[in-house]
Order: structure tokens, then sequence, then C-alpha cells
């Protein structure tokens, strides 16, 4: 069983950074796809990056280029990079598997990030 805990959140002005940390204990089968999803308020959760074992990337379409996911192997540990930040990407910011996230016992407590003046 994966257990994710994200730390790096806080409150952030609109165009500001911040730097994600999201540990990953399990398998080595959690490791192997990895992402990072987002929910705001009011909103459902919405998957934001991906991150293959070799360190592929994909983004969606509301962050890319804004946005960087990396991952550490050896330490175990996936990263997200916010950069430009804008008040639409408050939200609470989970890691998952991507393999495990539709199992609802699967999430850990996230990460708040608000962007606000």
């Amino acid at each position: 069983q994966v257990q994710f805990v994200e730390s790096g959140g806080g409150l952030v002005q609109p165009g500001g950074s911040l730097r994600l940390s999201c540990t990953a204990s399990g398998s080595m089968f959690s490791i192997t796809l990895m992402g990072w999803f987002r929910q705001a308020p009011g909103k459902q959760r919405e998957w934001v990056a991906q991150v293959t074992n070799g360190g592929s990337t994909i983004y969606s379409t509301s962050v890319k280029g804004r946005f960087t996911i990396s991952r550490d192997n050896v330490k175990n540990m996936v990263y997200l990079q916010m950069n430009s930040l804008r008040p639409d990407d408050t939200a609470v910011y989970y890691c998952n598997n991507m393999a495990l996230s539709g199992l609802s016992d699967s999430w850990g407590q996230g990460t708040q990030v608000t962007v606000s003046s």
C-alpha cells in the first residue's frame, strides 16, 4: 500500500512561485508513474501533471509552461515547481501514483496553495 505526504504549500502573491514536495512510500510500482493533482474550492479534483520513472513529463493545458514536475528516485521524492502563479491555481494539491488515483483511500491530506494579493 502506497502512502503520500505532500508539503510546501502556502500563501503566495500572483506571479509568485512555490515548490511542492511529495514523499512516496511503498513499492516500486508506485514510482512508475507519478502525478500531481489539485482540488479547488467547489470543484472536483483535476489532474495537473505527471512524470514517468524515466523523467518524461506531461502537463495539463492550464499549467503547461508554468509548472514543472520532477522526481528524485533515489530520495523517493516528487516535486512540483510552480511559477507564475495565478489566483485560479488556488487549491489543495495532492500527489499520487497515477495507477492508484481512482482509489479513494490512496490520497494523502494534500497541501494548501493559496494565490492571493
